[in-house]
């Protein structure tokens, strides 16, 4: 379908995307791992349009949440190994036929039916052993890591990482509770590899811990939404100002989403506009009526607090965002009319909006404003060969 005649779609920018690899590549020492988050459709970003830029560019591991994301990302050209983070089922296990796919290991009955399967297949399927440190969701105790890794290897399985997950380094200017957690994970590391041998993958940084902290490198770092040009928090730019006096880090976001004016109307003043009337004109008004909605991953939470842009300028949402309609007040912007591209996300001429800005209007944070983008929308790689 021609750009055209599309209603709404996301771009995808191949080169902020490059470029963000670009940056970790000289922030991480040489040597040290880069394990791209591909989970949840690439952040909102498109697994298809996302991984065949990281094949190009260059990254060691892809890291997804469950054993359908990583068979979509394989079958998106994806050629290292892929690390499946999440629960699997003994129904998902007894159909795996892919050695490459790592598992990230916190469960005996996961042990279990992956030994079980391995020794179906006739290979030693490689596993992560998944320590909680402090977040207490998926992992076992740092002092039952070592046992867990020895059922592993005396199962079959090929233990070849260690993993954390912090629980508080993002959302804080004060780390103490994240350096705790990595002593808790440095002891348990050298329990298992007195078991099982050197490791050699060991991760436990996020994007927060891998922008701020090298003492949490490892051999592996885990890049999620700073991959695709986001700081994970206010607090984590400023724990960076506080350490080096200034920005020195150039994140460039990847995603903009667009959507074309589908109509547009005057309505007089104290006219009510949308569901509930939330919305009544103070002035005759210019309204522009979006395709887009909640459904399309548009929260409602923005009704009566967002913008959009158009022809460089601010449109304020007016009314409750619908299920798939959303209206914005035109009136000061001359010359806009139906057809007309407005911008959600992203930039147009010197203004921009930024899931940052959608995040705080919204009451949540910027990897759900992503995130939750309709795998409907369509996505357009940019800039890329």
């Amino acid at each position: 379908m021609r750009g055209e005649s599309r209603t709404t779609w996301c771009e995808v920018s191949g080169a902020h995307l490059a470029h963000n690899v670009s940056l970790f590549r000289q922030l991480l020492p040489p040597g040290t791992g880069l394990a791209a988050v591909v989970k949840a459709n690439a952040y909102g970003h498109g697994v298809a349009h996302v991984v065949p830029v990281l094949e190009d560019v260059g990254v060691d591991m892809y890291a997804v949440h469950s054993l359908p994301e990583a068979m979509e990302v394989r079958s998106c050209g994806a050629a290292k190994p892929i690390l499946i983070m999440g629960y699997l089922t003994p129904g998902q296990i007894a159909h795996m036929t892919d050695p490459t796919m790592h598992v990230l290991l916190s469960s005996r009955h996961v042990l279990e039916n992956l030994a079980a399967r391995s020794a179906e297949l006739g290979v030693s399927w490689p596993v992560h052993i998944k320590v909680d440190t402090g977040t207490h969701r998926q992992g076992v105790p740092p002092e039952e890591a070592a046992e867990l890794a020895k059922k592993a290897k005396n199962a079959g399985l090929s233990v070849v990482g260690v993993a954390t997950h912090f629980a508080n380094i993002e959302d804080t200017t004060d780390h103490s509770y994240a350096f705790a957690q990595l002593r808790r994970f440095r002891e348990a590391l050298h329990l298992v590899e007195q078991v099982v041998g050197p490791m050699p993958f060991v991760h436990a940084a996020c994007s927060a811990a891998a922008l701020l902290f090298r003492e949490t490198d490892f051999s592996m770092v885990r890049l999620g939404i700073s991959l695709y040009g986001h700081w994970p928090s206010r607090e984590t730019y400023l724990s960076w100002l506080l350490a080096h006096g200034r920005d020195g880090i150039a994140l460039k976001p990847v995603l903009s989403w667009r959507a074309r004016i589908g109509q547009v109307k005057t309505v007089g003043a104290r006219e009510p506009i949308g569901y509930g009337l939330s919305y009544r004109t103070t002035r005759v008004t210019k309204l522009a009526v979006l395709p887009v909605g909640y459904a399309e991953g548009y929260p409602r939470a923005l009704s009566n607090r967002a913008s959009v842009l158009v022809k460089g300028r601010r449109a304020p949402v007016l009314g409750r965002v619908c299920m798939n309609i959303t209206m914005v007040d035109i009136t000061d912007i001359p010359g806009a009319d139906e057809g007309d591209v407005a911008t959600l996300i992203g930039a147009d001429s010197d203004e921009k909006i930024t899931a940052e800005e959608l995040a705080e209007l919204a009451g949540t944070i910027n990897y759900e404003i992503l995130a939750r983008l309709s795998p409907q929308l369509p996505r357009l790689l940019t800039d890329w060969p």
